[in-house]
């Protein structure tokens, strides 16, 4: 299937320095204002990259769970194939890919375990539902059938009965560290603009890229 004449042409009036805070986070923050203000659907879904120990990327859609100063957090399964590359590589990008509004967001940082009291205030939070469902699911192994998986969660159901699930001790948050990130805004005659958050000691260094 050939594409080439598949195109959108951007109508953005632009990004300018004077515009963007000093710190990225707080750019960021605003973006995501703006994106839930437009009610884009899920905003939160952002594309985690990593790298197994081959050196061959892998790239997968997960939920921001928060932000904050100090990074951006997701929660997974701690023996799945992201963790194990986290494990072996820790080193890993986000993009936002905001299309609707002719924007993305790519962050490079390091990822960290969050503390089991981190994990498990958010793992409350959880519907019973979904609560049950971590302790089911051995993430990214074969399973035979979905018949199979049915059968796990009416265990586990049956197990806890009702009273509290507890937090699965193979399953918690990370913490993606940024070092750098990027802000893309969509311009005419294919001219985006984009500025570069680089992180320099503790202080953050902003810079215009070319398209």
């Amino acid at each position: 299937m050939d594409l080439s004449d598949f195109r959108k042409e951007y109508s953005s009036r632009g990004m300018r320095r004077e515009d963007l805070a000093d710190d990225p986070i707080q750019q960021f923050e605003l973006w995501f204002k703006q994106a839930i203000e437009l009610q884009l659907h899920e905003p939160n879904a952002m594309s985690l990259a990593t790298v197994d120990p081959k050196g061959r990327p892998l790239l997968r859609t997960v939920l921001l769970k928060y932000f904050d100063a100090s990074g951006f957090v997701f929660f997974t399964n701690y023996e799945s194939r992201k963790a194990q590359h986290i494990a072996e590589n820790p080193q890993v990008s986000l993009l936002f890919p905001w299309i609707i509004l002719e924007r993305q967001v790519i962050v490079q940082g390091r990822a960290e375990k969050i503390s089991a009291a981190e994990s498990l205030k958010y793992f409350v939070s959880r519907p019973r539902e979904s609560q049950l469902g971590a302790w089911v699911s051995n993430q990214s192994s074969v399973v035979s059938s979905r018949k199979l998986l049915m059968q796990k969660l009416a265990e586990v159901t049956e197990k806890f009965g009702k009273g509290e699930v507890p937090l699965p001790s193979f399953w918690g948050g990370y913490r993606v560290v940024p070092e750098t990130v990027e802000f893309w805004q969509g311009g005419p005659a294919r001219l985006h603009d984009r500025f570069f958050y680089e992180r320099k000691d503790k202080a953050w260094e902003l810079s215009r890229l070319s398209p």
